[in-house]
């Protein structure tokens, strides 16, 4: 995301969301609030280790050892974690790590193989939400006394913020909004970049994610779909 980190305007911006994020919790202590934000922590750093993991895990398999030269196939959030990505996502509910480099010259078939690598991140953190969602109730069942516990409590939300983040990350990068997931997948199905207003449209994309941010339109796209795909994890389970 060179983008954020080379322009002072998107970083306002997030700035600005940022202090949102906090005026919005009215009602809530300075301490509620920090502990909110560090429960989330975890999830914060499973879901985007692993989703940036599977693009470069995919990638590699499929012929592709750009991101294995670069380090990329490994889950060690070191590895994934972009500043400005985590800030955001803690602060703002949407976040994304350091895009993974892939040479699409390397697979034997471009266009299949690029949509598979967009689809491996987003397929991993519906893969964790569940996994996650099916740890939760067998804590449930096996230990119901100490889930019953405050401590028991913080394992809870904890959990249940790792399922969140996961069905989060999922929703928002298929967005067909450039760069994420989702406009990588059109643009293979579709085969966009014979279209003229192809990079034009790739070169201000986030620019756009970000206007559409600040006016809230994802929100009114994410949050039922986000409520949606969460009901339907959980009902797996309880």
């Amino acid at each position: 995301m060179r983008f954020i980190r080379n322009n002072p305007v998107a970083v306002l911006l997030i700035a600005y969301m940022a202090y949102q994020s906090f005026d919005n919790s009215q009602g809530m202590s300075l301490m509620d609030w920090v502990m909110a934000k560090v429960i989330i922590l975890p999830a914060i750093l499973v879901g985007l280790s692993f989703h940036e993991f599977a693009h470069a895990f995919a990638a590699d398999r499929l012929g592709d050892k750009t991101p294995r030269l670069q380090g990329r196939v490994t889950v060690n959030p070191i590895a994934h974690v972009d500043f400005f990505g985590f800030i955001a996502l803690i602060f703002i509910g949407f976040g994304w790590g350091k895009p993974v480099e892939v040479n699409p010259r390397n697979f034997k078939h471009i266009r299949r193989d690029s949509i598979l690598v967009d689809l491996a991140g987003v397929t991993v953190n519906f893969v964790l939400a569940i996994v996650f969602a099916g740890l939760l109730r067998l804590l449930t069942i096996l230990q119901p006394e100490f889930m019953s516990s405050n401590m028991g409590g913080i394992v809870i939300d904890i959990l249940f913020a790792v399922i969140s983040i996961n069905i989060v990350l999922m929703i928002f990068n298929l967005l067909p909004i450039p760069p994420l997931d989702g406009f990588g997948i059109l643009t293979e199905v579709f085969n966009l970049r014979e279209k003229e207003w192809y990079y034009q449209i790739y070169d201000k994309g986030f620019l756009i994610l970000l206007v559409l941010i600040v006016f809230n339109v994802t929100g009114k796209v994410l949050v039922p779909a986000v409520q949606f795909v969460t009901g339907i994890v959980m009902n797996l389970f309880f």
